[in-house]
């Protein structure tokens, strides 16, 4: 059986840091998230694999190629104008003969959900989707279920309106009909797999299923799932790092290859330095994801914050880290864990302080002793007074 990734989509919600890639590709436990879903399909017995891309498309294409470095086959589908997750689904049509998998490539799942999914579908002829449980059913699509029959899917439903926590977890197992139905579906706007299977709901099972589940839909969830896959997964274990005798780092952190870790510094839980990333003596980084050629200067704390490909932290400089309130879109997310972001290829001088949930754009420039908070645009310099 076949299975059909979607990977098209930009993610904007994670911008600055979805300028230069799809959000598949960032990375999560120094591998990308898109890796994490191959390897869990692999490991549920797939070895056919469609990528459907779209956005920033070669850089998906470039790092995955034919697949044989998973000793998988992948093959390429192309979504020109990102159209929704159904119209995505059509362009793998001719790629496509008999049952298969279709599974979003932005979501760390179980492979065992994965092989129960493709167990049903073999079995009943139905299609099938894989269901979990959320703490935040609104966020997502809610599934209302009588018993393994799927009643309603209801996508991002106002909060006081929701009366179960079971959501669509993205993993379906389809027959070749779905293309037909989707071709058939009228709709303003985007066209969602949801919605032919919501049309056709009277056949839709669901294969409830408890165990992990992550996604990355925000910028602190970047850090969460990061920390979360630091404790389930064994991380790439590093190649000719550098780390000084004095220095401190847990047992766990993600640390790439060529990362230069300098005396006294101190590299803490939930952690991944990406390739060539230098730690500066005395430094302390925390709950923090560090993307391959950034550095962080002598004296400088990170806590609770993505650093971009090629940024610079300048010494003495301070991530506060803790919880914040974060508005997206128009609407707030209380409490939530997001020291802040920074760009690829920012520059932070010396002695700059960034609040909690400070989001420093591509190519800004922070000059020393500054406060920064709040959204900074790309290629902004920020000044003192």
């Amino acid at each position: 059986m076949k299975a059909v990734v979607l990977t098209a989509g930009e993610g904007t919600r994670l911008r600055p840091l979805t300028r230069t890639r799809p959000k598949p590709m960032l990375p999560i436990a120094n591998q990308p998230l898109l890796e994490h879903v191959l390897e869990a399909a692999k490991e549920a017995g797939i070895n056919e694999f469609v990528f459907v891309v779209g956005y920033k498309r070669e850089r998906i294409q470039s790092h995955f190629g034919d697949g044989d470095d998973w000793d998988v086959d992948i093959e390429y589908a192309v979504q020109e104008t990102q159209l929704g997750t159904g119209h995505a689904l059509l362009q793998a049509e001719s790629r496509i003969d008999g049952n298969f998998l279709a599974l979003n490539g932005d979501r760390i799942i179980e492979p065992s959900a994965i092989s129960t999914v493709i167990d049903e579908r073999r079995e009943t002829e139905r299609p099938v989707m894989a269901v979990t449980r959320h703490q935040y059913p609104e966020n997502y699509g809610v599934v209302e279920l009588d018993g393994r029959s799927v009643r309603t899917i209801e996508e991002k439903p106002p909060a006081h309106a929701v009366r179960t926590n079971y959501i669509n977890a993205g993993v379906y197992g389809l027959g070749e009909s779905i293309f037909e139905q989707l071709c058939e579906t009228e709709t303003e706007g985007e066209l969602a797999i949801t919605t032919v299977l919501q049309d056709h709901r009277e056949s839709l099972r669901a294969v409830p299923f408890d165990g992990l589940w992550l996604d990355v839909s925000y910028h602190w969830d970047i850090l969460s799932v990061n920390s979360r896959a630091l404790d389930r997964f064994d991380a790439p274990e590093s190649e000719m790092a550098t780390i000084h005798d004095s220095a401190t780092v847990v047992e766990g952190a993600a640390i790439g290859s060529d990362v230069r870790i300098r005396p006294n510094a101190t590299v803490l839980p939930g952690t991944s330095l990406g390739d060539n990333v230098e730690v500066g003596s005395n430094a302390v980084v925390s709950n923090a994801v560090v993307l391959s050629d950034a550095t962080v200067d002598d004296g400088a704390v990170v806590r609770d914050c993505v650093v971009g490909e090629n940024a610079s932290i300048g010494p003495n400089t301070t991530v506060e880290g803790g919880e914040t309130d974060v508005v997206i879109d128009g609407a707030v997310h209380e409490d939530v864990r997001l020291g802040g972001v920074v760009g690829d290829n920012a520059v932070l001088g010396g002695g700059v302080t960034l609040s909690p949930g400070t989001v420093l754009g591509n190519y800004a420039q922070v000059e020393s002793g500054c406060n920064v908070s709040g959204w900074i645009e790309n290629d902004a310099v920020v000044r003192r007074g």
